[in-house]
């Protein structure tokens, strides 16, 4: 998306007298439960802000409806597709009184998001619901399935995203892609003994055999960690380094006005690896997290930067 067309976002494309309302929620939900990612969103002009919270609570929806455990996985998957085939009538102009739809079907018509991308983004949400009864450990056998689950869960979160900030330059959807990689690599090493806990285990079967380390050692906590479960997690970490550098490509190649936010973004979460680093990748002891005075510290220094951009233009971000 050009920035000549980004520009045009500020002009409605659909009329609703529940649209505000529909946004109004949407920021709702994103303030309540979006953490690492709200700080990003404030960091926004108030059009693509909007835009991101309607994404977010439409993530958030389908991540609940996959999520309840109330529910047997197979009334799960059928509730997730009777949700997508109401957001299908929505999307293309279908009579809705879903605020959500509502919110991101005007979105996706603002900053021309395609519908393909968020069915990508739902069919990640129903990869947990695949396994063969909820007996059996979720598992990855190597970092290429894993790639595919991270790609459909996060990655395709920012292939919408630079839509909504604005960009030109085609390189920008692959490391759109690679960012979204490092932030799931970081969830998954920050969450290693929640998902234990919820049987399953998203680090690569391949690399629990090469590192000496078992499904049930993990599923089955003892107290501590292990040399062997140490040097595990530190080669996932690298992997998320390693994608961090697409991340800092990636920033100057989107519209200035929303480089703040997307900064915002990428230093919460290396901020979190680095925490897990410093804890020298225990995760079991205490779960990693960046206090809520060093975020306001990072979206401070964002909102510095978005104000400096709109003084002094765009040379000033380079």
């Amino acid at each position: 998306m050009t920035t000549a067309q980004a520009n045009r976002h500020d002009q409605p494309v659909a009329t609703s007298t529940n649209l505000d309302d529909a946004y109004d929620l949407c920021r709702a939900v994103a303030k309540r439960e979006a953490k690492n990612f709200y700080y990003s969103f404030v960091a926004l002009p108030p059009a693509r802000r909007n835009a991101i919270c309607a994404i977010y609570a439409f993530m958030r929806k389908a991540d609940d409806l996959s999520d309840d455990e109330s529910f047997s996985r197979q009334e799960r998957r059928l509730q997730l597709g009777q949700w997508l085939k109401a957001w299908h009538v929505a999307r293309t102009g279908g009579a809705t009184d879903d605020p959500v739809f509502l919110a991101v079907r005007d979105a996706s018509a603002r900053f021309q998001i395609p519908f393909s991308l968020l069915d990508e983004l739902v069919s990640g949400t129903t990869m947990d619901l695949d396994a063969a009864s909820s007996n059996t450990p979720d598992t990855y056998a190597t970092f290429a399935d894993l790639y595919r689950y991270c790609y459909l869960v996060a990655s395709v979160v920012g292939l919408v995203c630079i839509r909504i900030f604005g960009y030109s330059d085609p390189r920008a959807e692959r490391l759109a892609e690679e960012t979204g990689i490092a932030f799931q690599l970081t969830n998954i090493l920050r969450d290693v003994a929640e998902d234990a806990e919820r049987n399953r285990i998203y680090l690569p079967l391949e690399d629990l055999a090469r590192h000496r380390v078992t499904v049930g050692q993990l599923l089955h906590r003892k107290s501590g960690i292990t040399i062997d479960e140490r040097a595990l997690l530190r080669e996932i970490a690298g992997r998320a380094e390693s994608y961090y550098r697409s991340a800092q490509e990636l920033l100057p190649l989107i519209d200035a006005e929303s480089r703040p936010a997307l900064w915002v973004l990428v230093s919460i979460y290396h901020q979190l690896l680095k925490r897990i680093e410093k804890a020298d990748y225990d995760v079991f002891s205490k779960r990693a997290s960046v206090p809520t005075v060093h975020k306001i510290g990072i979206l401070s220094a964002g909102m510095v930067r978005m104000a400096a951009i709109r003084l002094f233009g765009p040379l000033f971000s380079k």
